[in-house]
């Protein structure tokens, strides 16, 4: 019997553009870990607000709406869903309105509080043995306890490059700037770009998509190692 009564937790924090949701779901896959982005819940919540007609500047109504947000996510890396009810929003929440809608909603002091507790027992409940939870916020309010940390991070450059060539739809102007405004408004929640104390910095600047798998990787089983 593990000695861990919960998955390994492997919580992976960083800015927007870093990478960290492509290569948590990929270090998931290398490890046989369950996988978590956490981020789809506020988007998710984002797209039941505005579904709903509600102003996501109205922090009263959007608290209002938390008893009743009804949200499942997939927690395998090659079975990702997200779904409110019955509708799937895999797609939908990755709109540009909802995008835009995310950041007043992850202000609400009681949406995080009730979406934090969402992932514990989300990550809790993972069949597999270990969990990588991914997004703002997971190394030191979601899970400071978390037997891994890790801050994925890269220059502001390097990171509206990525962005862009995921984002071929629009110039390059419009991602540098959405990504400036996610950092804006991000550093009003969150202090993102500094690894707090226990937290391990990969900086991918100069790393290419293996490389930051094999990196993470890398620390996390000198955690593992380091815990048995």
């Amino acid at each position: 019997m593990s000695k861990h009564s919960y998955p390994l937790f492997v919580a992976i924090d960083g800015p927007a553009g870093s990478g960290k949701s492509s290569v948590s779901r990929a270090v998931a896959r290398r490890l046989g870990y369950g996988y978590l982005d956490t981020g789809a819940a506020y988007r998710a919540l984002a797209w039941l607000v505005i579904d709903q007609e509600v102003d996501p500047e109205n922090s009263a109504a959007v608290s209002a709406m938390l008893p009743t947000f009804d949200y499942t996510i997939g927690t395998e890396p090659d079975a990702y869903f997200v779904r409110v009810g019955e509708s799937d929003v895999t797609d939908a929440i990755r709109e540009p309105q909802i995008s835009a809608a995310v950041s007043a909603i992850a202000r609400v002091p009681a949406v995080r509080t009730h979406l934090t507790e969402l992932f514990r027992n989300i990550a809790r409940a993972v069949p597999q043995p270990g969990v990588v939870v991914e997004g703002r916020d997971i190394t030191t309010v979601v899970a400071p306890e978390a037997e891994v940390r890790i801050l994925l991070t890269a220059t502001e450059e390097a990171r509206m490059a990525r962005r862009s060539a995921e984002i071929s739809t629009q110039s390059a102007h419009t991602v540098a700037e959405q990504l400036r405004s996610r950092d804006r408004a991000d550093s009003q929640v969150v202090e993102f770009m500094s690894a707090a104390d226990g937290v391990t910095t990969v900086d991918s600047t100069h790393l290419d998509f293996d490389q930051t798998i094999d990196a993470v990787v890398e620390v996390i089983n000198t955690a593992r190692n380091s815990h048995d």
